[in-house]
């Protein structure tokens, strides 16, 4: 069974930085596609980046350069660094995967897994 937990969620004012981490097992960051997407209120879900079992990585244009998403195979995680944050970027940030070779940022919001969710909130 595929489990996903992020943390890493808070407040932070327009400029600020967050950290997201995501909870999985070493196998399922060994071998699947992982990513982030996030859903603000009213909203559609959007896909924000995404991560293959080679490392190779792909962003939504607008926030590429704003965005890091990577792998800590030493604790197990998956991160999304956010740098200068924007109240746009308010939204439940959540953490997927799929058993693929490789994923457009576009198709994380459809993973067959995903976590519980983060809340992330931009004030300006």
């Amino acid at each position: 069974q595929v489990q996903l937990v992020e943390s890493g969620g808070g407040s932070v004012q327009a400029g600020g930085s967050l950290r997201l981490s995501c909870a999985a097992s070493e196998y399922i960051l060994d071998r699947y596609c992982m990513g982030w997407f996030r859903q603000a209120p009213g909203k559609e879900r959007e896909g924000v980046a995404a991560i293959d079992k080679n490392r190779n990585t792909n962003y939504e244009p607008s926030l590429k350069g704003r965005f890091t998403i990577s792998k800590d195979h030493a604790k197990k995680i998956l991160v999304l660094q956010m740098t200068s944050l924007k109240p746009d970027d308010t939204a439940v940030y959540y953490c997927a995967a799929e058993d693929c070779a490789y994923s457009s940022y576009v198709r994380v919001p459809l993973f067959g897994y995903r976590g519980r969710g983060t809340q992330v909130t931009v004030s300006s």
